[in-house]
Formats: structure tokens, sequence, C-alpha cells
């Protein structure tokens, strides 16, 4: 009897997976649990009997004064743990690596003569693997020196290739650090564990069925390529996982119901599906959504990740037709252009809303149908084509049609501006209120409707004083961004400050936006900065009333949209707290907030509310 073994896993197993759990545990759902018990599962159940065989066949062997004595099948408890606790770190480094994936943008439709490169991927995978397992077999018939190495091929490589062929487009396009790393950095450290252990006498290999050969000093080649294909399986599991549910999630037409759980059965309906039936429109769609938010919405991005399911995919879409939006009215040549996009997009609203349309003929159909579809056919000819699939993705089903019209009046506003009237149609403060409520408190309205759509129960009339409340949280949300954006939209000849609240710092909206433009002495500009520190502070001060007013209401929502909610909330409210400190300084006319510092906040919203 002895502790040896036991030792390896108190120094060099189990902290990483105490490390790993206070990392990922914020972040763990429900999904993610039922995952990781499945895997530990298919591991143990899978290694046990392989692994029981090479003990009693003396592949293996271990002291009796490194293990404490207790078996399962022959085989030390203590190797019975490794597989259990190999499997749980390399899937939570995996799950930290992914959760700002949404998978779902990697699927790929395939069709004959279109894609082809997939069934050639496909096939040079299953062959490879194939060569593989057949060199496999044939070490453990010549038996000797090649035993070992075959049998870790003939045990490893049939669920490799099975694996492969059902999640071959992900292993192939997933980002390397969503697939590679969480191999490789579990890889590396356990061949220097298992160097270590060999070295002590841990473990042994029996001399006569191994090749002798090592990868470094100390490591037996057929230990670094159990570990390295032990990963492999690890991750390959995951990654199928994954494309499973990116499948169910993605494709409402075929599976329209998704249980919060799906039963392994499930999962392999969505893995079954000929990838030929995906819906291209959509998964091209989403492709578009995501590069968009990624290139001009960061917080908003980095908050969508910590959202599950169904629900973060339309608040992507959501998400990304304000910026099509905004984006069509901001980059139009003139004004004239830029009210026709506002027509356009509200026209485009109306066929989607409407019950009936009058074609130019002067006949009625039905703008619901998918076989008439009028929306679709405006938006492909009113549109450009980049804008073309987040218009038809914008799931109007579950959205009501009044914030979606406000949010074009909010544009209307900024039409207003123009040289000779800097501060447009912000008159007073109740205008910018009202600007804020409709460019940026809609669509916080609509977010909250999407969270109650996927996650229903609650009542009309508390479903009604959340709405309230998101609505407010987008008016805070908006005042940041004027407080965060002042040079740059006096680049663009805007002033959003009310006039009475320049007048007060003795500036007019001209010698505001003047003092943000140009150059002047270091006398003046210190001066002139006071002011503008002034008046930042004072729209932050607006933002925070409408944060403390509603910030509370976070904590009535679906408990699984709770923790994603104050994070979108937090990473933007701390722009606005770091504005708030003495000496901050924009850069590039924004103020920005670290990739860190966000990724902190985030990981602290999601363990509780700020402690106010």
């Amino acid at each position: 009897m002895g502790y040896d073994y036991a030792l390896v896993h108190l120094i060099y197993t189990i902290p990483p997976a105490i490390l790993l759990s206070i990392v990922y545990s914020p972040l763990c759902t429900r999904l993610d649990i039922y995952r990781i018990v499945f895997l530990l599962t298919i591991a143990v159940v899978s290694t046990l009997p392989w692994d029981s065989y090479l003990v009693r066949a003396r592949i293996w062997s271990y002291p009796e004064t490194a293990v404490i004595g207790l078996t399962i099948l022959d085989v030390p408890l203590e190797e019975v743990f490794f597989f259990f606790i190999q499997t749980f770190n390399t899937t939570l480094l995996y799950l930290i690596l992914n959760k700002p994936i949404l998978h779902s943008v990697y699927l790929v439709k395939e069709q004959k003569g279109r894609n082809d490169k997939w069934k050639y991927i496909r096939l040079i995978g299953q062959v490879a693997l194939g060569l593989t397992l057949k060199k496999g077999v044939d070490y453990v018939r010549a038996g000797g020196n090649e035993t070992y190495l075959g049998l870790i091929l003939v045990w490893a490589v049939p669920f490799l290739l099975a694996l492969w062929s059902l999640s071959y487009q992900f292993l192939v396009s997933l980002p390397v650090t969503s697939t590679i790393l969480p191999i490789a950095l579990p890889t590396v450290y356990l061949w220097i564990v298992d160097t270590l252990a060999l070295k002590r006498g841990t473990w042994v290999i029996g001399s006569g069925t191994k090749t002798g050969l090592t990868f470094w000093p100390g490591l037996e080649i057929e230990e670094a390529l159990f570990f390295l294909l032990t990963n492999c399986l690890i991750v390959f599991g995951l990654v199928t996982f994954d494309t499973a549910i990116a499948i169910l999630n993605t494709f409402p037409a075929h599976f329209r119901h998704v249980p919060a759980l799906p039963t392994p059965w499930f999962a392999m309906r969505a893995l079954l599906l000929p990838s030929t039936t995906y819906d291209d429109d959509r998964t091209i769609g989403l492709q578009q959504a995501v590069a968009r938010l990624r290139a001009k919405s960061r917080s908003f991005y980095l908050a969508s990740s910590a959202f599950q399911g169904r629900l973060r995919i339309d608040l992507i879409i959501l998400y990304s037709f304000c910026r099509v939006a905004d984006d069509l009215i901001d980059n139009a040549s003139d004004a004239a252009e830029a009210k026709q996009w506002v027509q356009k997009l509200k026209t485009f609203l109306d066929l989607c809303y409407s019950g009936k349309v009058k074609t130019a003929n002067g006949n009625l159909i039905d703008a619901r149908d998918p076989n008439q579809g009028p929306a679709t056919l405006y938006a492909v000819r009113q549109f450009p084509p980049d804008a073309q699939l987040t218009l038809l993705l914008l799931p109007t089903d579950r959205l009501d049609q009044e914030p979606l019209y406000e949010l074009l009046r909010g544009f209307d506003m900024d039409l207003a501006f123009s040289d000779s009237s800097l501060t447009g149609p912000i008159k007073t403060e109740q205008d910018l209120d009202l600007y804020g409520a409709r460019v940026a408190g809609t669509v916080a309205l609509l977010c909250i409707q999407l969270v109650l759509y996927h996650y229903p129960g609650t009542s009309e009339a508390k479903a009604k004083r959340l709405m309230g409340a998101g609505h407010d949280m987008g008016i805070a949300l908006q005042y940041t961004n004027i407080a965060r954006d002042l040079i740059v939209d006096a680049e663009n000849k805007r002033v959003y400050v009310p006039p009475s609240w320049l007048k007060k710092e003795k500036l007019t909206p001209e010698s505001f936006a003047g003092g943000l433009t140009k150059a002047s002495g270091a006398e003046q500009d210190d001066f002139f900065l006071k002011k503008l520190s002034t008046i930042r502070q004072r729209l932050l001060d607006r933002a925070f009333h409408f944060y403390d007013r509603s910030v509370g209401a976070i904590e009535e929502l679906p408990a699984p949209a709770r923790a994603p909610m104050r994070v979108a909330v937090e990473s933007y409210m701390q722009i606005a707290r770091e504005l708030r400190k003495p000496g901050f300084k924009v850069k590039a006319g924004r103020a920005t907030v670290p990739v860190w510092k966000r990724l902190w906040v985030a990981w602290r919203m999601l363990q509780g509310p700020r402690k106010r």
C-alpha cells in the first residue's frame, strides 16, 4: 500500500481542476453540466474495460508501494480517477475557450457541385483514420514490441472515426483556439506529469510490449500517443455535442421545439440530418450578423455569449438589424438618401406586419405567406446584399411592431441635424430623453420581449413592468453612448447636449463643437476641458439616474437570463464608470474599456448582481 499515485493527483491533476472550476463556475449552465456528466460517463465506461485488459495482460502495472490497493476490474482506483479528472479538466478548458463562439455560423450546406470540398475533407479524414486503424490491428496481431501501440490505436481510432464522420465541418472550421488549443495544452501538461511518474515508477509499461522509443527522455512514445489521442477523443466528443446543439438551435424548420437537455437520441437525429437540407440563408445571415457585431458592437457581442440557444441567435439578429439600419442611414450620401432608407425600412416593416398587402395591380395577398413573400421580394430588390439576410431573419413573429417603428422615428430625429442646426431636434432635456428612448430604449425593450418569449411564464403585469425597466435601461445606455462619443458626434456636426446645458457653461452649440474638433492653445484647452468634463459628467449623472431606477428589474427576469443580462448592461455601463474617473483619456474620440477589464466585469456579473 502506497500513496505515490494519489500524490500525483493531489499535486498535478486536482489543482488545475479546482482552478478551471472557479473560472468556469459563473458561466456554467444546466446544458454544460449535462454534457460534462455525459462525457465523464462515456469516458469511464469506454476506458475501464480496455485498461482492465492492459493490467491483466501485464502491459501496464502498478507497484504495490505506489497505490492504495483498491481496484475496479483490477484497475487501481487512482487510475480510474485519472480517466475522470483528465476528461473533466480538458472539458472545462474546451468550454471556456468556446464560450464566445456562436457555433451556428460554422454549419455549411453541402450540395452536389457546390461545396464539394467538404465531401473530400470528410473522405480524406475517414481514409486516414481507417488506415491508422488497420495499422493498429496489424500491430496487435503481430504481437511483440508494437503490442501496446497497436492496442492504443485499436481502442481510440474507431471512436475518432465515428466522431469525425459526424462533426468534420466543425473540427475543420472552428478556430484553433476552440479545438487545437484544448487538445495541445492538456496533452503537453500530461506528458510532463507522465514523464515524472514513469521516472518515479508510479506506473510501469511492460518491457516486452513497447517499442522502446521515446518522445523525449523519460517519455515513452506510446504514452505520448495515449495522452494525445485521449484528449483528441474528449475534444472530438465535445465538438460533436456542439455540432448537434448548433443544428438544433439553428434550424427551427427541422426542429420546432428543442428540449433544454436533449436526449442522446434527439441529438443523434440532429447529427444525422443531411447537410443538404440546411437553411443556407440562415447560416450565411448569422455569419454576416456575427461579423458585423464583432466589428462594430464588441460589448454586445461579448455579452451575447452569456445567453443560450435560440435566444442568443435572436438577440444577435435583432442587434444586427439595428446596426444595418444605422449604417444604411449614416453612410448615405446626403440627407435625402438617408430619408429614403428610413422610408424603405418602414415599408419593409409594413410588409412584415401587415395581414394583407395590395400589389401594384390592386390584388390583395397575404404578406406572411412564404409562397407570396412580398417582404422577401422587397428586401431583395431594395436593400444591398449584405443587409438582406439580416432583414429577412428578423424575428418579427415574436417582436411587437411599435418599438421598431419608434426606432425609425429615432433615426428621423438624427436626420434633423444640419449645418445650421447642430443640436437638431434636441432642444431640451426631455427631447434628449425622447431620443434615447427611441434609438436605445426600444432596442432594450425588444431584448426583454425576446427573453420573455424564450422563457415563458411571466404574468402580463410583470412583463409590462420588466419591459418598462428595460426601456429605461436603454436610455441609460444611450446617455453613456453620447457621453463617450461627444468628439465623434461633433466631427459629424451633431451636438446632442441640450442648449440649456451649454448656456449654463457659457457655450453655444457652435463653440462647443468647435472646441471639440479644433486644436487650441494649452490654456484655452484646459479651460474648455473643464467645461467639457462638467457637461460629460452631467450626461453620466443622467445615465446613472435611469440605470439606478431600472437595474433592479434584472433580478426579476427568468433565471436563465438574469446573469447574461447583467453582463450585457454592466459591460456597457463600465464605459460610464471609466469616464467618471479623474484623468481618464479619450482615445480617437471615444472612451474604451480594455478587453481584460470587460472580461473581468463580465465574470463578476455572472456570479451575482453588483453590490450597491
